[in-house]
């Protein structure tokens, strides 16, 4: 067992699984509170690094593609401090983080563990029921359907809407922009017949319009996580040759939306491959290697 117990959390790894605890101090973001203890599979794991600086370190644990609903949903724009798989290092446990980063590595290797983009989850996102109190109103989703319900400070068009209930069935993906204090969010709820809307979230009945607390705000993320978390997988159709919704009987769409849809999805996908690139998440040749297996994706749709 290798083993680093800091402020921010704990990291423990028993050669198959890495558990992440949060920490109980109150500099721990609330959104690693509530998203509480995660168990990551070590076929989930594309690598990690101890990176060390002046005053501190940082252990920093890259998931697989497709592999977490978390970051799916996220799409790696969760602020560091809340980012479960970032863990703030003391100077002097140093040798603790290098050593539990190479015993990962090691297994990693034993394991023959791919780089290669997972077809299906291999996380389970949070646990449902789960309702989120936020700036424009409350958001639950019980594992079939999500719920809103607005604020008495939401626009005058979605309180006119009244609460709005979406079926997991009609949705086509959650889009999910936090709050950052200077700039507003966002959770979207893309539907089969909203898929080409253009209305900003403030006045789209089936967007969240995140403008008040941070924190409070990015609690929106455990929804957004537990509904794609039960979409299918955006990587499933290139292993089954079927489009995701398809072998369950979920109703499709015509042939415009559907060419629409997919090439909204594959931009989205290429602006998040191209901001982990930046943000020095993906070296250069993985980021190249999962373009590549992105774009044969689409294009053999």
């Amino acid at each position: 067992m290798a083993e680093i117990i800091q402020r921010d959390g704990t990291w423990a790894f028993d050669g198959t699984t890495v558990r992440i605890t949060p920490g109980l101090h109150r500099s721990v973001p609330l959104f690693r509170q509530t998203y509480g203890e995660i168990s990551v599979p070590l076929e989930a794991v594309a690598g990690i690094v101890y990176e060390s600086e002046r005053r501190r370190g940082r252990l920093r644990m890259r998931l697989r593609e497709g592999a977490d609903p978390l970051l799916q949903a996220t799409g790696g724009r969760l602020p560091d401090p809340a980012d479960p798989y970032r863990l703030t290092v003391d100077v002097d446990r140093s040798g603790v983080a290098e050593y539990l980063a190479e015993e990962i590595r090691h297994a990693l290797l034993l394991d023959q563990i791919p780089h290669e983009p997972t077809a299906a989850y291999l996380l389970p996102g949070p646990p449902v029921p789960v309702s989120v109190r936020s700036s424009d109103g409350t958001v639950s989703f019980d594992g079939t359907q999500v719920r809103v319900d607005w604020a008495d400070t939401s626009d005058r068009v979605k309180r006119a809407t009244g609460p709005r209930v979406i079926g997991i069935g009609d949705l086509v993906r959650v889009e999910w922009l936090p709050n950052s204090g200077y700039e507003d969010g966002f959770l979207r709820f893309v539907t089969r017949e909203t898929v080409f809307s253009k209305l900003p979230a403030e006045k789209d009945p089936y967007a969240l319009d995140l403008w008040g607390n941070v924190s409070r705000d990015l609690l929106t993320a455990l929804v957004a996580t537990a509904v794609t978390a039960r979409l299918p997988h955006p990587y499933a159709r290139t292993r089954t040759g079927q489009e995701p919704g398809d072998a369950d009987g979920h109703p499709g769409t015509d042939g415009h939306a559907d060419a629409g849809g997919h090439h909204d999805v594959l931009l989205r996908r290429l602006r998040e491959l191209g901001e982990l690139h930046r943000d020095g998440v993906l070296t250069g040749e993985e980021f190249a290697r999962t373009k590549a297996v992105v774009l044969r994706g689409f294009q053999g749709d």
